[in-house]
């Protein structure tokens, strides 16, 4: 009795240990990357805005990228309601980054599309640029935060992509930005969260 059942005992062990493990990727992986420049066009507080960035990331089997990316405004957005004790308004700054994860269907075809999306965080500030027409103080010297705070952001898009060559793409595509957190004078979640339409030059090995 004991011997089968000890028998039976191997017999599951083995079983457990020579079954075909279970995983995401599966036979000949293929591993590349890339990265390059980003320009977002979207709107912040009402404003058609600008945001320059860059992106990278690991390439899997030609069609799934992990990586990451970051992007900043670079438009001069003055803040409503926002001055400082010498009646300058404050400009917002934003910027933003985090994971980035998409998925390349039909990698191999001249145009082809992808399905994107970034979690991650960023910060944003109430701030007097340097302005050197005034000499209150050696403040105005350099900038500085009236007040600060930091978000949280979730973009998910849809990207077109041309293979213009075999180490270079171009993508086009639409998303939206979710943006919680935001609390500073002037500036609320809605007033940064919008849809964004993005330009991204990619260079590497796809």
């Amino acid at each position: 009795m004991k011997k089968a059942i000890l028998i039976m005992i191997f017999v599951v062990l083995s079983t457990q240990v020579f079954a075909a493990e279970e995983t995401l990727f599966s036979g000949d992986l293929s591993h590349g990357g890339f990265g390059g420049p980003v320009v977002k066009f979207s709107q912040v507080n009402g404003v058609n805005s600008i945001l320059l960035g860059g992106r990278g990331g690991w390439i899997i089997n030609h069609s799934y990228i992990i990586g990451g990316g970051g992007y900043g405004l670079v438009n001069d957005i003055k803040v409503p309601g926002v001055y400082d004790e010498h009646g300058t308004q404050a400009n917002l700054e934003f910027g933003y980054g985090g994971l980035e994860l998409e998925y390349i269907g039909r990698p191999n075809k001249l145009v082809h599309y992808s399905m994107y999306v970034l979690l991650g965080g960023g910060g944003i500030s109430n701030t007097i640029w340097d302005d050197d027409s005034k000499d209150y103080d050696n403040r105005y010297h350099n900038n500085y935060n009236i007040e600060d705070d930091a978000i949280w952001v979730i973009e998910p898009a849809l990207n077109v992509t041309l293979n213009v060559t075999s180490f270079f793409r171009i993508s086009a595509g639409a998303g939206y930005r979710y943006v919680t957190g935001a609390s500073l004078t002037g500036t609320t979640n809605s007033d940064l969260s919008n849809t964004s339409f993005n330009l991204t030059f990619r260079f590497g090995k796809f």
